[in-house]
C-alpha cells in the first residue's frame, strides 16, 4: 500500500530532482527560508515539484521528488544553501489549506522498483545518442567514467542535467521505468540534434 504523506513543497519552475540524485539550491525568499526552517526542525524533507506557470499559486505538476536536505549553510542574513538528496517520487492528491506562507499537499509516495537495469541494447542505444548529442553540444564528457555507472544513475543523472525545457524534464520524471525514461531520453536527443535552425536549447539556468 502506497504511503500518504502532508508534503511542505517548493514550486520551482525548471527545478527538477530524481530520487537518488542530488539538487543543491540557493534560498533567499522568506516564505522559502520559512520552509527549510520548519524542515529542518521537523523531518528535513521538502517536496520538489513544479508549477505549470512561474505566478505565486499556479496549478501544480502531478508528480514531483520528495528531497531530504543533506548539506545546510546557513548564511547571515538568514540566506540557506541547500543540497537536497532525492528520496521518491510522489503524486501530488490535494493541495491542503495552510496558514503557512509556503504551501502544502497532500501526496502519494510512489513505490518505484528498486535497482532498475536496462537492456544491453538499451543502454547501447543511449550511450551512442548521449556521445553525439555531447559532441553536438560541444560538451566534454569522460565517457569511461559515463560507463562505469550503473543504470539508474546514468539514466537519472543524464535527465536531470541535460539541457532540456521544463516541460520535457517534467516528462522525464514521470516516466514510470527507466526502460520509459532511457527511450524518452534519446528521443528528446534525436529532436534536439535534429534542430539547426540556430536557435539555443532551453537550459534551466
Amino acid at each position: 500500500m502506497s504511503e500518504t504523506k502532508r508534503l511542505s513543497i517548493f514550486p520551482l519552475p525548471g527545478a527538477i530532482l530524481f530520487p537518488g540524485l542530488q539538487l543543491p539550491l540557493h534560498i533567499f525568499e522568506q516564505r522559502y527560508r520559512d520552509l527549510v526552517g520548519s524542515a529542518l526542525a521537523k523531518d528535513r524533507l521538502i517536496g520538489m515539484v513544479q508549477p505549470h506557470r512561474s505566478a505565486d499559486g499556479s496549478p501544480l505538476y502531478e508528480i514531483g521528488c520528495l528531497g531530504r536536505i543533506d548539506d545546510v549553510e546557513a548564511l547571515e542574513d538568514g540566506r540557506y544553501n541547500i543540497v537536497l538528496d532525492g528520496e521518491a517520487r510522489f503524486r501530488v492528491l490535494r493541495e491542503l489549506e495552510v496558514s503557512t506562507a509556503f504551501r502544502q499537499v497532500e501526496a502519494e509516495l510512489i513505490e518505484d522498483p528498486q535497482n532498475e537495469v536496462l537492456a544491453s541494447v538499451e543502454r547501447a542505444a543511449f550511450e551512442f545518442e548521449a556521445k553525439r548529442f555531447a559532441a553536438m553540444q560541444g560538451y566534454s564528457v569522460d565517457w569511461d567514467s559515463v560507463e562505469r555507472l550503473d543504470d539508474e544513475t546514468l539514466i537519472n543523472g543524464v535527465a536531470q542535467i541535460a539541457p532540456f525545457d521544463s516541460a520535457a524534464k517534467q516528462a522525464l520524471l514521470e516516466a514510470n521505468t527507466l526502460s520509459e525514461r532511457c527511450e524518452l531520453m534519446i528521443q528528446l536527443m534525436q529532436f534536439f540534434a535534429l534542430r539547426d535552425d540556430g536557435d539555443e536549447i532551453v537550459t534551466l539556468q
